[in-house]
């Protein structure tokens, strides 16, 4: 936990909170403070600052805040992904996060099967939770948005062309001769279909909407893998201090 994400319901004025859970275990037992040290904090979906430990015991932690930084800049990136089984999406999610992604669409496809859709992960609630994993660890308070598309083709047809205006648009695919390009630096959307990739069809459906189809090489990566792959391949200045 590199930041102390803070809700409003933490605060008691505009300067104070009190955090009794999980933070509060953190603090105390991994990061051991003491009553005066300083913490890095932020407000979610808002600034980002320090915070001073004016009282500290075994049932609360109460900082004064100065929330006076803004959040690092977003990855200009649109995940589009093939919903994977939910413990590959737990950790997808959480690494999407911490990479900067901000807008993340799940989506049906030939290869997903039915029942990951029934998933627990699914849950508003349970997302929330990795996507504040995965800010916490990358210092970050904006939480990305997740939406859910069951249905593929109406979807592509429907939505995605307007979802991916004036972006570069590609898809990772493994069966295809064009390389993925590099350094792109500019908004993109990208695609990543289920293990094993989309079929035929969807890879048609997706071109014919300017999706350009690109694969990574020789080795067929996992979807957890192939997605920090991609990003560090596009946006290779992320991972340049």
């Amino acid at each position: 936990m590199n930041i102390i994400l803070l809700h409003e319901t933490d605060f008691i004025n505009s300067k104070t909170v009190i955090l009794k859970d999980r933070r509060k275990n953190h603090i105390i037992n991994v990061l051991k403070s003491q009553k005066t040290d300083t913490l890095f904090c932020g407000l979610i979906n808002n600034n980002m600052g320090k915070g001073i430990i004016s009282k500290i015991d075994s049932s609360k932690v109460e900082l004064k805040v100065n929330l006076n930084q803004p959040p690092p800049p977003p990855l200009p990136l649109t995940l589009i992904l093939a919903l994977p089984r939910p413990k590959m999406l737990k950790r997808i999610i959480e690494s999407s996060a911490t990479l900067g992604v901000k807008k993340i669409y799940l989506i049906n496809s030939w290869r997903v099967e039915k029942s990951f859709w029934q998933s627990p992960v699914l849950n508003d609630e349970i997302l929330q939770d990795i996507l504040i994993s995965g800010l916490e660890q990358a210092k970050d308070t904006v939480l990305p948005q997740i939406f859910k598309k069951q249905l593929f083709t109406p979807f592509v047809k429907q939505e995605l062309t307007d979802i991916s205006k004036n972006s570069l648009c590609i898809t990772a695919h493994p069966k295809t001769t064009n390389s993925c390009p590099q350094n792109v630096n500019q908004q993109t959307t990208l695609a990543i279909g289920p293990e094993g990739g989309f079929i035929d069809k969807e890879i048609e459906t997706l071109e014919q909407i300017g999706f350009k189809t690109v694969n990574l090489g020789s080795r067929i990566l996992r979807t957890e893998t192939a997605v920090p792959v991609l990003i560090s391949r596009l946006f290779p200045d992320l991972f340049v201090s």
